[in-house]
Parts: structure tokens; sequence; C-alpha cells
């Protein structure tokens, strides 16, 4: 049996394999396309899932957005009114003194303002008296004349009496105004202190406006107030990230710093997972550095990472602090010891080969004090790395959740997209296999085609309708 089957010839073999593709046709088209649609279904539910997941990520980033903007609006506020109530004890403690002090100095220009006053002289009874004489005829009497040249002596006298004494009473008024202007100085200074005051309060008071509107928009969960909270968050992410880094190189050049001294104190000898001992303390002795700063940063209310140290009560936080900033001196003294052995370890190198070549050492306390105050000021200056990394924490989330969303809103379109393909790529098998078994098709189609004719025209070929074709009519 397989001999025969090994002598017949290929065109044979292909023409039973034409037979078979076509007598499979249907069952394989069916079998295709409900794989195709199988796979697009499940490709359709699975991207519905990660949309409803990217959907309730979306959310969640809204709300991590608004409680973090909310967070910070409170902190703002909380601020502004301290300085309010700071500025404000300041200037109404002195207030009673200030309006006892313009009271005085008001008292005192109200004094001199009415002794200042100009008062006119009462009339003399001369004038009758020159008037009657001045009626007497004086070509009659020589007598009058006489009188009247000795009332003019008289009042040119009378007159440069009455000058001075109105001049002396001027001088009095104007020494009683000069005296004055520095009570109106001083008042004037008052009033502009004052001024200023209410000024500062007032800009205070719409600084607080501002927080309070914007504090308002975050509340409601605005549009508007989410973008702004999302491109800050972007912002902080990015200049966090950017000063952690220069922080890093710091950490970096500390740890060179006393990592070889290090090595003559735990010996170096040692070493855990391929790394050496001295290497592991040194990096140790920099991140206990680090954490001794942030727990002072806590203390002192600069950052907010640790709820449980911001919930104690100020004698005790203000213990801890000076104990962590007591810690950190030492370490920073260490550090500041190790990083002064280092230069004598290398001189001590520098020297010896220097001696076996025969030429003179440099000097070493330049080096030397310039390696210690780094390793002692390090330490101090990683202590502010706590509020980029504050700032780079809470960010972080945001950025991360916008990332994470934007992933799965991708993932859902690839799988949409990928589902569509199989569908697409399902109908495009069956049309290849369609093209493969074409002459079959073409063979049944001119088939259905002449019978069709037949059962039209009829089997002899006239245009009248045949009996059968007649009921298929009816």
């Amino acid at each position: 049996m397989t001999e025969i089957f090994h002598s017949l010839p290929a065109w044979l073999w292909f023409v039973i394999a034409l037979i078979a593709l076509f007598l499979a046709r249907k069952p394989f088209h069916q079998g295709i396309m409900a794989l195709a649609r199988f796979f697009h279904h499940s490709l359709r539910l699975a991207a519905n899932a990660v949309s409803a997941a990217e959907g309730r990520l979306q959310l969640r980033n809204r709300e991590v957005l608004i409680a973090a903007g909310r967070e910070v609006s409170e902190r703002h506020i909380e601020r502004e009114f301290d300085r309010i109530e700071s500025a404000m004890k300041k200037e109404l403690a002195q207030y009673p003194a200030l309006h006892r002090k313009l009271c005085e100095q008001l008292a005192a220009i109200d004094e001199d303002y009415v002794r200042s006053a100009e008062v006119p002289p009462e009339p003399t009874s001369w004038a009758k008296a020159i008037k009657a004489v001045t009626e007497i005829p004086a070509d009659r009497d020589s007598v009058v004349g006489d009188v009247l040249e000795a009332i003019h002596v008289s009042m040119r006298k009378a007159e440069s009496k009455a000058r001075e004494a109105y001049r002396e009473s001027a001088r009095e008024r104007h020494q009683l105004l000069k005296r004055m202007m520095p009570a109106w100085r001083a008042i004037l200074n008052s009033l502009g202190k004052v001024n200023k005051t209410v000024v500062g309060v007032q800009h205070r008071a719409k600084v607080v406006d501002g927080h309070m509107e914007r504090y308002e928009e975050i509340v409601q969960g605005s549009h508007r107030a989410v973008r702004m909270l999302s491109s800050s968050s972007l912002v902080q992410f990015f200049i966090s990230l950017f000063v952690l880094t220069i922080a890093a190189g710091g950490v970096l050049v500390n740890f060179h710093l006393i990592a070889r001294p290090m090595a003559e104190v735990v010996g170096g000898s040692g070493s855990i997972g391929g790394y050496s001992v001295a290497d592991i303390s040194a990096l140790v002795l920099i991140l206990v550095e680090i954490a001794l700063g942030l727990f002072v940063m806590e203390c002192v209310r600069i950052t907010r990472l640790f709820p449980v140290i911001g919930a104690l009560n100020d004698k005790t936080r203000s213990r801890l602090m000076w104990g962590a900033f007591a810690l950190l001196f030492v370490f920073a003294l260490v550090e500041g010891g190790l990083a002064f052995t280092r230069e004598i370890l290398i001189q001590g190198d520098t020297s010896g080969d220097a001696t076996a070549a025969g030429i003179q050492a440099g000097p070493l306390w330049i080096t030397a004090s310039a390696q210690m105050a780094m390793g002692f000021a390090l330490p101090f200056v990683l202590v502010f790395a706590a509020i980029p990394l504050e700032s780079f924490i809470a960010s972080a989330r945001t950025v991360i959740g916008i990332v994470s969303a934007f992933t799965l809103r991708l993932l859902a379109v690839i799988l949409r997209l990928a589902g569509a393909g199989i569908l697409r790529t399902g109908a495009m098998l069956v049309r290849v296999y369609d093209i493969v078994i074409f002459f079959p098709l073409w063979l049944e189609a001119r088939f259905i085609g002449w019978r069709q004719q037949v059962a039209v025209t009829g089997p002899t070929g006239s245009d009248e309708p045949t009996e059968k074709s007649q009921q298929q009519a009816s």
C-alpha cells in the first residue's frame, strides 16, 4: 500500500491535495475566523480591563495631587497667619506707648499753637485826641503847632515801642513754632511706622487671599488646580533630582576622603560580599551622618518625613535635635581627622617613593588643611539634602502615577490594535486559503453558474421556462 502511494505521480498528489483543501474549505474558514474572533475578544476584554485600571489610577493620582496640594496650601496659609500674628503682636504691643506719645505730642503742639497765636493790639484813644486837635486851626494859635509837634514826637516814640513789642512777640511766636517742628517730625515718624505696619499687613492679607483662592480651587478639585499641581510636581521632581545628584557627588567626594584612612581604623584585609570592609564602613558612616541630618531637619520642622517626630512636644523635640546635632558634630570631627590622616598616608607613600628616587617631597600642611576642612564641612552640607529629598519623595508619587497611567493607556491601545490585527489576519488567512485552491473554486463557480443557467433556460435551451422552474417560481 505504501509502495502504491509512493508510486503516484506528483501531479496526482497535487490534485488530491487541492481536492482535500477544497473539501475542508468551510471548516477551515470557520476555525480560522473562530480563533481570530476569540483572540480579538480576549484582547478587547484585556484592553477594557487595562482602561478601567488606568481610569482608577487617574482618579487615585487626582486624589493624591489634591491631598498634596491641600497640605502645601495649608502650610503656606499657616505660615502667613503666623507672620501676621507675630507682626500684629509686635506692633500692638507698642501701640499703648505710641498712643500716649502721640497724645503728649499733640497736647504740646496744641499748647504751643495757642501761645503762638497773634493777638491784635487794642486801639488807643490817641486817634480821637489827634482828630480833635487837628480840627483846631493852627494859623490862629501857635500853641496848637507846638502841641501837634509834641504829639508827633510822642507818636513816633510810641510807634517805635509798638514795633519793637510786635517784633518781640513775633520772635516768640516763631520760636514756639520752631519748637513744634521736632514734635511734628516725631509724629510723622510714628505715623510712618504705623503706615508701614498697615501696608505690611495689607500685603500679607493679599498673599493670604491668593493662598485661600488656590486652596478653594484645590478643595473643589477643578481641572485648572489639577493641571497646576501636576506641572508643579513635575518641576519639583526634576529640580529635587538635580539637587540630589549634586548631593550624591558630595557623598562620593566624602567617601573618597575617608575610605583609605578607614582601612587603617577597621583593618583593610577583610571583605563582605566582594566589597572591602573599609569601604562599607566609610559608606555606613556617611549614611549615618545623613540620617542624623534628617533628624535635625525634622526636629526644627523644616521637613516632615517622620510624623512621629513632628508629634513630639517642643521640649522633647529640642532635646532630640541637640542630641542629633552633637552626634553629627562628633562625626564631622572624626571625618576631619580621617581626611587629615589620609593626606599623611599619601604623603608618606609619596615621600618614600621620592626618597627612593632622590626627590624632595612638597609641603604637607596646605593639602592636609584643605582635606580636613572638607571632611569637617561636608557632613553639615549634606544635612540640607533632606529638603530636596522630601520634595523628591512627594513629587515622585505624582510622577510615577502619571507615567503608570500613560503606560496603561499605551498598553490598552496596543491590545486593541493587536485584537484588530488578529481579526484582520484571520480574514487574510481565509483569503490566502482561497487563493491556494482558486482552481477548484473557479470550477465550482462555473458549475454553479451553469446550473443557474440551466434552471432558467431549461435543458433544451429554449427561452420558455420549464415546469420545474415554474414550480420554483410559484
